[in-house]
């Protein structure tokens, strides 16, 4: 069976806490990730993914290359890491700029409508069962050994 790769960028700042994303709709916050397009780098993708869901203008150069992950029966992930300073995004400036057809509704929906930093202690109580199976199993020593990014540029 053919598997799709999700690729996404776990942003991770010095108080324990993971930038995520609050998919519109569902009770639980995400990662910015999304599947590459036809040709796309998984990095570029990471990237790009983090522009639409939340406004994020990531340095490529500086992504950590976390690798693939067994996410889902017929998904993977491929993560990128990104150490931040604490006060690196400003969230009040997040916008998402990808949409879906809402089911109900029939009216473009933004994927993501919130941003929040979540603590990495307690994954279970804000994301979704395979991602803190994938998250628990990440080498959190080698990104808190990552240099920091002060600042990230978001887009409003």
């Amino acid at each position: 069976m053919a598997r799709t790769v999700s690729c996404g960028v776990v942003l991770a700042n010095r108080r324990g806490g993971l930038f995520v994303c609050h998919t519109t709709g569902m009770p639980r916050w995400d990662l910015p990730k999304g599947i590459a397009d036809d040709g796309e780098a998984p990095r570029d993708a990471a990237v790009r993914e983090a522009w639409e869901e939340a406004g994020l203008r990531l340095p490529a150069d500086a992504l950590f290359d976390l690798g693939e992950f067994a996410y889902l029966p017929a998904k993977r992930l491929h993560l990128f890491a990104l150490r931040v300073a604490n006060d690196a995004v400003d969230m009040s400036r997040c916008r998402c700029r990808s949409f879906f057809v809402h089911h109900r509704t029939g009216l473009d929906t933004p994927e993501a409508d919130a941003w929040a930093w979540k603590p990495r202690a307690d994954l279970a109580s804000w994301c979704g069962k395979n991602m803190t199976r994938v998250l628990g199993s990440i080498d959190w020593a080698a990104i808190d050994a990552l240099p920091e990014v002060a600042h990230v540029d978001v887009d409003a």
